[in-house]
């Protein structure tokens, strides 16, 4: 699956880009992101697939546990229920 970021979607980054707060406009709490939740974001571009983006977060922290990709597919899907993700359209 390839995802983008939702189109009515505002984002605010902190420097160096470690938190993100994201609001889909319909909406009135914002989401806020740090660590590897922040780095999902930064790699949801539209062009990425869910492997890409798995193959990114191995790259940069360490899965000790060996959990993280079903952690991340986890937090996907509640980007995806809160309306902050869609699927991109196939090419």
């Amino acid at each position: 699956m390839v995802w983008k970021r939702g189109g009515l979607v505002a984002e605010v980054r902190s420097q160096p880009y470690s938190r993100v707060a994201l609001l889909h406009l319909d909406e009135t709490q914002p989401v806020v992101l740090e660590g590897p939740a922040a780095v999902i974001w930064e790699l949801i571009d539209g062009h990425r697939s869910e492997r890409e983006i798995f193959n990114e977060l191995e790259e940069t922290f360490e899965d000790v546990m060996g959990e993280m990709q079903a952690q991340a597919e986890l937090f996907l899907a509640s980007l995806e229920a809160r309306r902050l993700i869609e699927p991109a359209r196939a090419a």
